[in-house]
């Protein structure tokens, strides 16, 4: 089966490739020819995700998923949420997002944290989605170099470790993102 995953993100590509069954056969939007960005209009995560599923299905027509991931931090009401990726600004720098993360958190001692993902998935002609949730908390500096966004300072819970110090198939097996795959394959088996 040939599944796209509405994404160039080559992070999450990777992350989410290494757990599907040999079966699917994942592409990217660079695989289709989608070169253009596909706008995330919505207020919600699940908005942007069904946004741009809905965008591959309707404009090339293939079975599609796509993702979109928040961190919720507890003491800032939800932020940076649906925000996550351009927090510091539109050039959605991971560092620049930390570091203002940090800086808003500088005088808090509540850092407990979530992150949530939801894919939403468009496949023969009906639409499903499935959520993965993490718990944990944010730490007061950056450690580690494997992961991507915010995780070299997010801990999840009994953990002592941020995503960003485990080993990819480590933070698949706990992560939000894989929380949500594990649905969306346990889906795709019963088709």
């Amino acid at each position: 089966m040939k599944l796209v995953f509405a994404s160039n993100n080559q992070n999450k590509i990777a992350e989410i490739k290494q757990m599907l069954p040999k079966s699917i056969e994942l592409l990217s939007l660079e695989d289709i020819g989608c070169t253009e960005d596909i706008p995330e209009t919505s207020n919600t995560i699940e908005g942007n995700a069904i946004i741009k599923a809905n965008y591959v299905s309707e404009k090339y027509g293939y079975p599609c998923f796509a993702d979109d991931t928040g961190l919720e931090v507890e003491t800032l009401k939800g932020e940076p949420g649906v925000f996550s990726a351009r927090y510091a600004g539109e050039q959605k720098n991971a560092d620049d997002n930390m570091n203002k993360l940090l800086f808003n958190l500088r005088d808090k001692s509540n850092r407990k944290a979530q992150f949530k993902t939801i894919i939403a998935l468009n496949i023969n002609n009906d639409q499903h989605l499935f959520e993965g949730i993490i718990k944990g908390e944010i730490i007061s500096e950056k450690r580690g170099t494997k992961g991507f966004g915010y995780d070299p300072i997010f801990v999840p819970e009994g953990f002592s470790t941020t995503f960003a110090e485990m080993e990819m198939s480590e933070k698949a097996k706990l992560s939000h993102r894989g929380i949500a795959t594990r649905k969306l394959i346990s889906l795709l088996e019963t088709l």
